[in-house]
């Protein structure tokens, strides 16, 4: 092999020296500290939800958002009643169906005199600068960008001289309405995640939340809003749209939302049982205690072993304190040997744990499935029960989703533990070194026996029907297999490789299991 010239050594660290020196942000100056509005106990929403928790003191009230459309119609209705202020922080905002119907009710409310602050992770906005600007250009919204990439170099190569930092990302999820309702959960906004992609059926969760709870969302969101990660956009862009470029850019978002005007969303906004119970303050909401768990955002800026500022230990106790049943749904699994222990160390113990994820045909994110996969047979050796999405819809879960638009592909992408029945996480967090590490999260503890009862009775019958159930087999010479049992087209099946999966994708899976690179996964 030839060995590299000393001068061609220090010209590519030239090279990437520059790179660097291009990759540099601007200075975050003139940002503004603002908070959450205290005093909004005489809005609509504040008024209606002070008559409920009058009767259930110092607990907050609950209400489960398993479908695409109700998740929906939820943040839509919200932003509609909103009358101070309406806090959005997402991972992923699309520019699709979704995203610019969201946007569309934003500007709605805006126009209102609604306060809207929009904090948006730089991981999806490529290429979109001018669209934050326009929209920050209204003069009661305001956009801001959370751990940017520089705009003076392409992004490829800022994973590279900025590991460590463009590389840890803002997870969170969260919108909040007046401080009085707020909306967790599993969703990103986009199509994929409302059961509005022809190709791709998120199985998803959110919940609304009112009460003290929608208060301590609206402090984290702070934290967030106020962080010197947190950019404005207009800092980060040299030349933005011109008044008469964000005009158009206003009306053809009008004359989007009005050609959507017959889509199943904006139906469903009109005419659909929660869009008219929300309207009516008439939602059922279980009441219950509830802790907000969320990483500070400093933890970017810390080394990953500095667990101050991380989630993972504050959930830690509730794990710690099961006695009976622990049911997990994690997309995104890759439990670490600490975490297999710590998994089947509660079997041991008499603890029945539970765990669905998505299959290797099912995972939306291919090489996450090469972290998860070593782990299998030591979870199944130790006891846990292990379950895979079955990424095909049967045809009756095909009709369910017809409304929406009728996807034939499904993929887990709800992030929940529920803990002995009693007590429910839900939340942004994946159970990955990425979640839990590098990344930052949110989520609500809440105890309701009424919703914890209800997810593991779900459980208990549907599991067998939407995913496989993975065995280990041993054979008389002690030789270990997996198998994968599941209902195909309504019959029985038994898989002995990863199902709907070829041999060049699981050649490429097991190559990847071999690599160093479970700590970013």
């Amino acid at each position: 092999m030839k060995i590299p010239s000393v001068a061609t050594l220090l010209a590519i660290l030239a090279a990437l020296s520059l790179v660097a020196a291009c990759a540099t942000l601007p200075e975050n100056v003139g940002r503004r500290e603002t908070f959450a509005y205290p005093d909004t106990g005489e809005t609509r929403l504040g008024r209606e939800i002070h008559r409920e928790e009058a009767v259930h003191p110092g607990e907050s009230g609950f209400h489960l958002l398993g479908n695409g459309l109700d998740a929906f119609v939820a943040r839509a209705v919200l932003a509609h009643v909103a009358e101070r202020s309406i806090d959005v922080q997402y991972y992923l905002y699309h520019d699709d169906l979704v995203g610019r119907l969201l946007t569309w009710q934003l500007l709605q409310a805006a126009d209102r005199g609604v306060r809207v602050r929009l904090l948006v992770d730089d991981m999806d906005l490529s290429g979109r600068d001018s669209g934050a600007v326009a929209l920050d250009s209204h003069p009661n919204v305001e956009v801001r960008i959370f751990n940017p990439f520089s705009r003076k170099t392409g992004r490829t190569s800022q994973y590279v001289t900025r590991m460590g930092s463009v590389t840890r990302r803002m997870h969170n999820k969260s919108f909040t309405v007046d401080s009085q309702a707020t909306i967790l959960g599993g969703r990103n906004i986009g199509n994929e995640y409302f059961e509005a992609d022809p190709d791709l059926a998120f199985a998803d969760l959110d919940v609304i939340g009112v009460g003290p709870v929608a208060r301590d969302v609206s402090t984290a969101f702070d934290r967030y809003w106020n962080n010197e990660l947190a950019y404005p956009v207009s800092v980060l862009i040299d030349k933005p749209p011109t008044p008469e470029e964000t005009g158009r850019m206003r009306q053809q978002l009008n004359e989007f939302a009005a050609a959507q005007a017959g889509s199943v969303y904006l139906k469903a906004l009109r005419n659909s049982d929660l869009a008219d119970k929300l309207r009516k303050n008439e939602v059922r909401y279980s009441w219950g205690n509830a802790v907000v768990v969320y990483d500070l955002p400093e933890k970017m800026l810390h080394d990953a072993g500095e667990k101050e500022y991380q989630l993972a230990p504050q959930l830690r106790p509730y794990a710690d304190g099961v006695r009976k049943e622990l049911i997990v749904f994690s997309p995104y699994f890759v439990p670490g040997e600490a975490g297999t222990a710590f998994l089947t160390d509660l079997v041991a113990r008499g603890v029945r744990v539970r765990i669905l994820t998505n299959s290797l045909a099912s995972n939306d994110v291919s090489v996450v499935h090469a972290g998860y996969a070593g782990y299998r047979k030591p979870l199944l050796r130790g006891g846990v029960e292990l379950y895979e999405m079955n990424r095909k819809l049967t045809r009756e879960q095909r009709e369910e989703k017809k409304g929406a638009a009728g996807s034939s592909k499904a993929s887990l992408h709800a992030k929940s533990f529920v803990f002995d029945r009693e007590r429910v996480f839900i939340g942004s967090m994946n159970l990955d070194p990425r979640a839990m590490v590098h990344n930052t999260e949110i989520g609500v503890v809440l105890t309701s026996r009424e919703i914890a009862q209800g997810m593991g009775n779900w459980f208990d019958e549907n599991i067998e029907k939407m995913a496989f159930r993975v065995e280990l087999k041993r054979d008389e010479n002690g030789s270990e297999a997996l198998l994968w049992h599941g209902i195909v087209d309504g019959t029985p099946q038994t898989f002995d490789v990863d199902p709907y999966t070829g041999f060049w994708k699981r050649l490429g899976i097991g190559f990847l299991g071999i690599l160093p690179i479970e700590s970013q996964l």
